[in-house]
C-alpha cells in the first residue's frame, strides 16, 4: 500500500517532462480518480484532462509536456480551499502513477485554458496543471525559478505552528506525534511563490488553520486560499494515515490575531 506521507514528501513541481504522452492507463486512471473526487467543504470542483494541441494550450515556463489538467470551481462557500484541497488530492494520485505536475496561476495562456474548459460567468480556473512524465534533467530556466523563489526552502515549525495562542510556538512534544507529523506535511506542501501561507493554532482536539496573508486577490479571488486548501489536504491524509479521524469545521475560538492573519477553519479530532 502507498503511504501517502511518502508521496507528499516526494511531491515537487515538475516543469521539466520528457515529452512522452501519457499512457492510456494512467490518463484513465487519472480521468476515474478526478470524476469521483470530492472535498470536505462540499463546493463541487470540476475537472478535466485537456490535449495542449488540441486546444492551442500552453505555458512559457513548461517544456515537453502534451496534457493538461484543469478544473473549475463556482464562486461560492469555501471555493478557494476547496479548489486547492481537490486539486492538491488530484496531483498526489498523479504522483502515485510516477507522473509530475505544477500548478500554474498567472504562467499560462488563460483564455484559452478557459475557453477549453468552458468556465462559466460564476465560475473560476484558479490554477491549472501540466501533466506528465518529469525528464531525467531540469531546464535551465526551471533551475533558475526554483532558486528564485527558493522551492526547497521552508519556514521553521515553530513559526508556522503554534500551542494555544500565536505567542507560543508548538513544541515537538507539544500534541500528538500524529498532529506533530501532520502539521509537518503541511510545512512541506506548495504554495504560490513559495509564501507559505498555513499557520495553525493547537487547542487539544482542535487545531485552528489561519491564513498569513502576503498576497494580494485577483479575479481568480484569493490564491493563497488556494494553498490553504492545498495545506488542509495534505493535513488530513496524513492524519488518516495514522488513523485518526476528525472533520473540518467552523469554529473560530477567538484568538488574538495579527492584522495579516485570518481564521479559516478548523479540523476537531474524534
Amino acid at each position: 500500500m502507498t503511504s501517502m506521507k511518502e508521496i507528499m514528501k516526494q511531491r515537487k513541481s515538475v516543469r521539466t517532462y520528457d515529452g512522452r504522452e501519457l499512457a492510456q492507463q494512467d490518463r484513465q486512471a487519472l480521468e476515474e480518480y478526478v470524476s469521483a473526487l470530492t472535498n470536505p467543504f462540499g463546493v463541487p470542483v470540476h475537472f478535466s484532462l485537456l490535449d495542449m494541441e488540441r486546444y492551442n494550450l500552453s505555458s512559457p515556463v513548461i517544456v515537453g509536456e502534451h496534457t493538461y489538467l484543469a478544473a473549475k470551481v463556482a464562486r461560492e462557500g469555501q471555493y478557494e480551499i476547496a479548489f486547492g484541497y481537490a486539486f492538491e488530492m488530484a496531483c498526489l494520485f498523479a504522483l502515485t502513477r510516477g507522473m509530475g505536475t505544477v500548478m500554474l496561476a498567472s504562467t499560462l495562456s488563460r483564455d484559452t485554458f478557459e475557453k477549453a474548459l468552458e468556465v462559466g460567468e460564476n465560475e473560476v480556473m484558479p490554477v491549472a496543471s501540466p501533466v506528465g512524465y518529469p525528464a531525467e534533467k531540469r531546464s535551465i530556466r526551471e533551475k533558475m525559478m526554483r532558486k528564485g523563489i527558493k522551492a526547497d526552502e521552508r519556514l521553521p515549525f515553530e513559526k508556522l505552528f503554534f500551542e494555544g495562542t500565536f505567542e507560543k510556538g508548538l513544541a515537538p512534544d507539544a500534541a500528538a506525534p500524529a498532529v506533530i507529523e501532520a502539521l509537518e506535511m503541511v510545512r512541506i506542501a506548495p504554495s504560490a511563490a513559495n509564501k507559505q501561507p498555513w499557520r495553525a493554532v493547537v487547542d487539544g482536539k482542535k487545531i485552528h488553520f489561519y491564513e498569513a496573508k502576503t498576497m494580494k486577490d485577483s479575479q481568480l479571488g484569493d490564491i493563497q486560499m488556494v494553498d490553504i486548501g492545498i495545506g488542509l489536504a495534505h493535513f488530513e491524509l496524513s492524519l488518516k494515515e495514522d488513523g485518526v479521524s476528525g472533520a473540518y469545521c467552523i469554529a473560530d475560538p477567538g484568538i488574538e490575531e495579527s492584522d495579516n492573519v485570518k481564521y479559516v477553519v478548523t479540523y476537531e479530532m474524534e
